[in-house]
């Protein structure tokens, strides 16, 4: 995780520390130092209540000011995401006044540089089926999926073998996109 004078710049799982490091310093154009703030602090100890289940939102300040206009509408979008829930990437195009540009926000939420905090993990895609996950070269493309399953199922979002989301909540959101297999809802 990386912290700025703004908020949280940076959070990735699956990046090794010297890689995430040179990222950082390649984007913000400024040298990573190491060590503990106050807000890095407070990170840290809000991602411990999450994944302890202790905590649904985060009460962070995210810096997206060096990300596109475009995407930066699109996370603000996906920070939305109520914990539990799911959204395709056509939900989130429509809610940025984008319908049809569900391929664009996907490209969007690829590129996040904040996963959990921004809850990319909650955008899916068209169907019910788990869509991708993560940006990074260090893993292979299971790998971010696999991450991606765990966080949902931490919230209570069930995922079949196939990679396709089952329950309640999934069943709702379809309804209301008016997208995925009708005969797959209650």
């Amino acid at each position: 995780m990386a912290v700025g004078a703004a908020g949280i710049v940076a959070l990735e799982s699956l990046t090794p520390p010297d890689a995430f490091a040179a990222g950082i310093e390649q984007r913000l154009h400024r040298e990573v130092r190491t060590g503990s703030t106050p807000l890095l602090d407070e990170a840290v100890a809000e991602i411990e209540e999450y994944f302890d289940r202790r905590r649904r939102s985060f009460d962070l300040p995210i810096d997206l000011s060096d990300r596109p206009a475009w995407d930066r509408a699109v996370l603000e979008a996906v920070s939305a995401i109520p914990y539990g829930a799911v959204m395709t990437y056509g939900d989130v195009a429509r809610l940025v006044d984008r319908p049809g540009a569900a391929r664009a926000v996907g490209g969007a939420v690829g590129r996040s540089p904040i996963g959990i905090v921004v809850p990319c993990h909650r955008v899916i895609a068209a169907g019910g089926r788990l869509g991708g996950y993560g940006r990074d070269g260090y893993a292979s493309r299971e790998a971010p999926l696999a991450v991606k399953r765990e966080l949902l199922a931490l919230e209570g979002v069930m995922v079949e073998a196939s990679g396709r989301l089952t329950g309640p909540r999934m069943a709702a959101t379809l309804r209301e996109s008016g997208e995925g297999p009708r005969e797959d809802l209650p």
